[in-house]
């Protein structure tokens, strides 16, 4: 991996909240998981950011992309569908935040 990504990494099966800021500009993070909790699934890769290169910068520092998990029923409370019905969605490092459980404080 590349060394000029940011940390901190997240772990698979980490509990993670989407930061809830509406910046302006060029946000690749879709509104309705901002402040929401969800899963990592994977790891992507390291990527420019996005929100940098869009405006033909440098898109330093690089970012880690993961791939979240969101159950359906969390993200929209009038959700009648399978409770175990869920979302994926690629978001960069940058709008994630750890959820501390009882075993990370």
């Amino acid at each position: 991996m590349s060394t000029d990504a940011i940390g901190p990494t997240f772990n698979i099966a980490d509990r993670v909240r989407v930061k809830q800021q509406f910046s302006p500009g060029h946000i690749r993070t879709p509104w309705y998981v901002r402040g929401q909790t969800g899963t990592i699934e994977r790891l992507c890769g390291v990527f420019g950011n996005p929100e940098e290169l869009a405006y033909a910068r440098a898109g330093t520092p690089r970012q880690r992309l993961y791939r979240v998990r969101f159950a359906l029923g969390d993200l929209w409370s009038d959700y009648t569908g399978p409770s175990h019905d869920s979302i994926e969605i690629e978001i960069y490092q940058h709008w994630l935040e750890r959820v501390a459980t009882k075993e990370t404080p």
